[in-house]
């Protein structure tokens, strides 16, 4: 397969087109390449943004999860504020087509490179769509009287990318070559993936190979091995606690240890998936983004509900760091913690801000 990718790279300037210009890219299903333009992405056209990374490859979790080719695509530093979609709190970040972009020069007020867009469509006159069209693909009505069905980006990721395999080594290429990842954080992936394939493959070597992992993760700037269970025994309760959070305030994560105590040995919570990928986050101070309770589940592309609320907090995402089949996936999804998990702390302390990462105030979370 030839994939096709884009020349933009991390830090790289573009200026999303006009809406005119997009609406002349779609089809009438409002997509291109099968990938949605939402009503939520209008509100940045004309402006100019950082590539914040290039999205040559991404993570499928409707069906079962994978890591998936995307062509001619970036992330820009924008995340979908669910307007359109019966106000989603998920916060996903955007998929972008260079066909929606033009490359500028220099900063948000340089000017503008002339160049040939990467997708010929782009400058080709067609009816397209309308902005009617595009925001009336967002909802639709079941017709035996069900609940309401929503079409976004995140729920039409399997139809827009292809089949890429978690060996395909051009996919950790393009991750160097784009600035997506840095050689230390590839080798890093290596060494977590090698002991991990080691540790589950059933010999008597994984409890002194995690101890290692555990002694010696500071060598490889990691965190102590992710992949452990919780503690609470089957069939008991997982515990809660209610700390009310509002948007603003700041958290400490709880240490990995202490929340083991609080999941079950499927790393749950009264259904929330504790996941690997939060472990580097374990011991951070970080300011709450927001609350949620409800999003749409990607996989049914119904609004699902939180019987409890759970809490974004700013910059802290999904890195794929210890993601197999996924590795460095750039999508850059929140994660959504339970107030068990956390606990406040006061803003005018020195520990009031994100400790992990010294860029922290970019989208990506820590190293």
């Amino acid at each position: 397969m030839k994939l096709k990718t884009t020349n933009l790279s991390v830090g790289d300037w573009v200026e999303v087109r006009s809406k005119e210009e997009i609406l002349r890219t779609l089809d009438a299903n409002g997509e291109l390449d099968g990938m949605p333009f939402m009503p939520e992405m209008f509100a940045f056209c004309g402006k100019r943004f950082q590539v914040y990374k290039r999205a040559h490859k991404t993570c499928d979790v409707v069906f079962p999860v994978r890591g998936r080719w995307v062509e001619q695509a970036v992330h820009l530093e924008t995340r979908c504020d669910g307007q359109a979609h019966d106000g989603c709190q998920a916060g996903c970040l955007l998929f972008w087509k260079t066909a929606w972009l033009k490359p500028v020069e220099g900063s948000s007020t340089g000017p503008r490179v002339d160049v040939q867009p990467e997708h010929p469509k782009a400058d080709l006159p067609g009816p397209g769509c309308t902005e009617a069209d595009v925001l009336a693909r967002v909802r639709h009505d079941d017709p035996k009287g069900g609940t309401l069905s929503y079409i976004c980006q995140a729920t039409q990721v399997p139809y827009a990318t292809k089949d890429l395999k978690w060996w395909d080594i051009r996919q950790y290429i393009q991750d160097y070559r784009s600035g997506n990842v840095t050689l230390w954080q590839i080798f890093s992936g290596g060494v977590y993936f090698l002991y991990y394939t080691l540790c589950e493959a059933g010999i008597k070597l994984g409890r002194p190979m995690r101890w290692f992992y555990d002694k010696f993760h500071p060598l490889w700037r990691g965190t102590p091995y992710p992949q452990r269970r919780g503690t609470v025994p089957g069939g008991q309760p997982t515990p809660a606690e209610t700390l009310n959070l509002q948007p603003g305030e700041f958290v400490r994560v709880k240490s990995h240890a202490e929340i083991l105590k609080t999941l079950n040995s499927r790393n749950q919570n009264r259904g929330l998936l504790f996941d690997a990928e939060e472990v580097p986050y374990c011991g951070g101070t970080y300011r709450v983004l927001r609350r949620v309770d409800k999003l749409i589940n990607e996989k049914v592309g119904k609004m699902q509900e939180m019987k409890t609320p759970g809490v974004i907090l700013d910059s802290v995402v999904c890195q794929s760091r210890f993601s197999s089949c996924r590795m460095f996936c750039p999508r850059s999804i929140y994660s959504i913690w339970r107030e068990i998990w956390l606990e406040r702390v006061e803003p005018n302390t020195s520990e009031a801000r994100v400790q992990v990462n010294p860029q922290a105030g970019k989208l990506g979370g820590p190293n």
